[in-house]
């Protein structure tokens, strides 16, 4: 679709009077043609971040339901015991799906006309250059990172956890789809430190366009999904990244309950200590395959097994006692 008729689109004098649209990218005329056809520049603003939202959380979540339905793939598999049933699939899937009727969509449609009234640019074209948007993108990682790291921590105390986060801890092995199965509330919470990291910097920097949100959003879901992917590949980013927290970081905040609060980096559990008894763990592991080193495949994957029981189980105590903190609080009060 191609837009250069002023009396084809209506629209044309109001949104892209004076652009010369043979000096654009594909994108940026598809980008064009998209906000003319629609007509409305809200309605085609929210349908699209709708969309976006939709096609790349569960495109991206394909592949692993694939993954998982594939033994061959079992080796790399972080909870090898753990495969989720296709009845767990749909259950996540219906409530990750409410919740983003429910609560991401009016979030959503609401977010151009409050994208506007700080300054940012959502139908214009062209597109800001990969140098300009790849700081940006780097601070939205920095700030979404320490934003969940402080609100996921407060999310594992009493109340919060008992009637709010223990949905997403429904599941000790993730899988993709459950990124974001998650209460309502936590879906607001968590997702505001997504949404506030572009927000601040249109608010103070005045030059910002929603195309490189959509670039952060995409690179976003991409990490929240593999990190609850469950698999751990020789050709995992962590492996790349040392401070890249992955799925194999995070799929042992799901087993253990503590530890690992952060998403995208390392270092604030790091730095806080709040990744002891990942360490312990993994040294554990460590030493004993080094004991085993001439163990059977069998053998060696029994021995992991029963590590990780027992980090389970020490889990499992832990979140009974947050959960009967909890109770007192209510019963104080």
């Amino acid at each position: 679709m191609h837009a250069s008729s002023n009396t084809t689109f209506p629209l044309y004098d109001d949104l892209y009077a004076g652009t010369d649209f043979s000096s654009l990218s594909w994108l940026e005329q598809q980008w064009a043609a998209w906000y003319i056809a629609i007509g409305n520049p809200v309605i085609a603003t929210g349908l699209m971040s709708f969309l976006l939202h939709e096609i790349v959380y569960f495109g991206r979540s394909v592949p692993w339901i694939i993954i998982d339905a594939i033994p061959y793939f079992r080796r790399w598999k972080l909870q090898p015991s753990k495969i989720p049933t296709p009845k767990e699939q749909w259950e996540c899937t219906k409530l990750v799906l409410f919740s983003h009727f429910t609560i991401e969509l009016p979030a959503i449609w609401l977010f151009h006309p409050l994208a506007e009234s700080i300054g940012m640019s959502t139908y214009q074209v062209p597109f800001p250059s990969i140098k300009s948007m790849a700081p940006q993108i780097a601070f939205f990682f920095f700030f979404e990172d320490m934003f969940h790291y402080i609100a996921h921590k407060a999310l594992h105390t009493g109340i919060l956890y008992k009637h709010i986060h223990k949905i997403h801890h429904k599941y000790s092995a993730p899988f993709g789809l459950a990124a974001e199965y998650a209460h309502p509330a936590e879906v607001m919470i968590l997702g505001a430190g997504t949404l506030a990291g572009p927000l601040l910097y249109c608010y103070f920097a005045h030059d910002f366009h929603i195309f490189t949100m959509y670039v952060w959003i995409v690179l976003r879901l991409f990490q929240a999904v593999d990190a609850h992917s469950g698999y751990d590949f020789p050709w995992s980013l962590q492996h790349l990244l040392p401070f890249w927290s992955g799925a194999e970081h995070h799929d042992f905040h799901h087993m253990a309950f503590t530890n690992n609060f952060s998403t995208s980096f390392r270092w604030w559990d790091r730095i806080c200590g709040t990744d002891t008894k990942y360490q312990e763990y993994r040294a554990r592991v460590e030493a004993a395959k080094k004991a085993m080193k001439n163990a059977t495949r069998a053998q060696k994957d029994a021995m992991e097994q029963k590590l990780m029981e027992e980090v389970e189980a020490e889990g499992m105590r832990a979140e009974a006692e947050v959960e009967r903190s909890a109770s007192k609080t209510v019963k104080l009060h």
